[in-house]
């Protein structure tokens, strides 16, 4: 899987970016306009058959992606109400605006984002 940290110093956002910590999304809220949250577990097979919808549309989206482990970051996720995985959390200028659960397809990923990257 070709991710990166939140640390990493790279400013693309070509590839999905690994949250660590709460700290870690909420830097990356504040600076990215558009940003999909990606709440997976490794054990998950809906969220194995999204990863690479998630990865394209990190890809050829505006969005920036942030791929969260449930299992290492129960607080985060149980303060964003996760309570099945996958879930998508869209965030747009800082606020969050969108959550669904469930293995979503393209298209509507897609038409979720443009929403409100136009």
């Amino acid at each position: 899987m070709a991710t990166e940290t939140a640390n990493d110093s790279s400013e693309s956002t070509d590839a999905p970016v690994a949250i660590e910590g709460e700290s870690d999304l909420d830097d990356l809220v504040e600076t990215g306009e558009v940003v999909l949250a990606d709440f997976y577990a490794d054990w998950c097979g809906p969220c194995k058959a999204l990863e690479p919808v998630v990865e394209k549309i990190a890809e050829t989206t505006g969005a920036t992606v942030a791929k969260i482990d449930v299992d290492t970051n129960q607080q985060l996720a149980s303060s964003y109400g996760v309570r099945g995985v996958p879930t998508l959390v869209l965030f747009a200028d800082g606020e969050q605006v969108e959550q669904v659960v469930g293995a979503q397809p393209e298209p509507q990923l897609r038409e979720l984002i443009e929403g409100y990257t136009e």
